[in-house]
């Protein structure tokens, strides 16, 4: 049998650990088993660090860190699947690999599936739109940074049509890494 393996990105600076709490929360959610990170998480340096932890239904697999430079993004190509399903975050991101490769000469990609915002391919999505930050009802994946600003009620979730992101006048990526990063001067290409 092929087992599922999954991993958690999580970020480290000056030694201290981020968002722990959703982390944990996702895992549990994952393979419905509880694992406290902190356990396995000791930052290797004060730089700006991506923990890559790998698990499976066994625990924990393997725990690396990187240095984090953020990606400068300005302009997504706008990619329609029904298909996709990322709603664990798998090991594999073959399929997310497969859209990404479509971006053409655009920075990132926005998965439409079934006629609404989804994610990009690393990260949620926040528009504002109607005077509040809207963020899919159905993302790709429920990343912890999401589960977090909604939990404050900092964004809400909605249904986002390409419209709807069309007549926004704010977009924001959201991930471990960049928390909620409002984008400057984006544009979008279908």
């Amino acid at each position: 049998m092929n087992k599922e393996v999954f991993f958690e990105t999580i970020k480290c600076d000056d030694y201290e650990v981020y968002n722990l709490e959703f982390h944990n929360k996702r895992v549990a959610n994952t393979i419905a088993m509880n694992l406290n990170l902190q356990e396995y998480i000791y930052p290797i340096n004060s730089e700006l660090l991506r923990c890559k932890l790998v698990y499976d239904d066994s625990g924990i697999l393997d725990v690396k860190y990187f240095p984090y430079k953020k990606k400068e993004i300005k302009t997504f190509k706008l990619i329609y699947d029904n298909n996709i399903d990322y709603s664990k975050k798998y090991f594999d991101r073959s399929e997310l690999d497969e859209l990404y490769e479509k971006k053409e000469s655009c920075d990132e990609i926005i998965i439409i599936k079934n006629d609404l915002l989804s994610d990009t391919s690393i990260a949620n999505i926040a528009i504002y739109y109607e005077n509040m930050w809207i963020t899919p009802k159905l993302p790709l994946l429920y990343g912890t940074t999401r589960a977090r600003l909604l939990e404050e009620r900092v964004i809400i979730e909605k249904d986002i049509t390409v419209e709807m992101l069309k007549k926004s006048t704010k977009l924001a990526l959201m991930n471990a890494m960049i928390d909620f990063d409002e984008i400057k001067d984006y544009s979008f290409f279908s």
